[in-house]
C-alpha cells in the first residue's frame, strides 16, 4: 500500500531538516502519541547522516488498555539515512511486533514552500504478509493484512500531522525565527 503524507511546517527547509535530525529526542514533549525516542547508533559522512532511532509509542493509549497491549506492539525501529545535500531521509522500520510480516520503507523530503517554510513529503510503501503473523489463519491472511495496511498508514499519517505541528511548537519555543 502506498504510503503518502505531506506536513507542512512553518520554517525553512533547511532548518526543519537539521533540527528533525539532530534533536528528535527532544521532540517527545510535543509528540502525544510517543513515549520514548532514542537514537541508538548514529554514523556522520560528510553532508549523510546514518542513525538508528527506537521509538516507543502508545503515551495516548488509556493505562488499561496498555496493560493488555505487549511492549512489541508499541515499540519499532527506524533505520535512517540523512542527507543534507538534497535535504531527503531514506527510512525503514522494523515492528517489534508481527517480526518478518510488515514492510515499511519510505523518503522524506523537506521542500520549500513558500518563502521560508516546508513542504515535508513522506513517500513510501507499507506491505503487511497476514501470513507471517502468528495465530491468523491462511483463510484470513489477505484480508487481516490489507487491514493492518490501511489502518498503519491512517497511523502514520495521522502521526505526521501531530509531529509537525510538535515540531513548529518546539522550534518556535527553542527561538526559530518565523519567516
Amino acid at each position: 500500500m502506498d504510503l503518502h503524507a505531506d506536513a507542512r511546517i512553518p520554517f525553512p527547509p533547511a532548518l526543519v531538516f537539521a533540527v528533525f535530525r539532530d534533536e528528535l529526542e527532544r521532540l517527545v514533549p510535543y509528540l502525544p502519541s510517543v513515549r520514548s525516542i532514542a537514537i541508538t547508533a548514529r554514523e556522520e559522512r560528510g553532508d549523510v547522516v546514518e542513525n538508528v532511532i527506537e521509538w516507543r509509542g502508545g503515551a495516548n493509549v488509556p493505562g488499561p488498555l496498555r496493560a493488555v497491549l505487549s511492549e512489541s506492539v508499541m515499540s519499532w525501529t527506524d533505520y535512517a539515512t540523512w542527507d543534507a545535500g538534497s535535504l531527503t531521509c531514506d527510512w525503514r522500520t522494523e515492528t517489534h511486533a508481527f517480526v518478518g510480516a510488515v514492510r515499511c520503507a519510505a523518503r522524506d523530503r523537506f521542500l520549500e514552500d513558500g518563502s521560508g517554510k516546508t513542504l515535508l513529503q513522506i513517500r513510501g510503501a507499507l506491505e503487511v504478509d497476514g501470513s507471517k503473523i502468528r495465530g491468523v489463519p491462511s483463510l484470513l491472511a489477505r484480508t487481516v493484512g490489507r487491514s493492518l495496511e490501511s489502518f498503519l498508514v491512517g497511523k502514520i499519517s495521522s502521526d505526521l500531522a501531530r509531529t509537525a505541528v510538535g515540531l513548529a511548537s518546539y522550534m518556535a519555543q527553542r527561538g526559530a525565527p518565523l519567516p
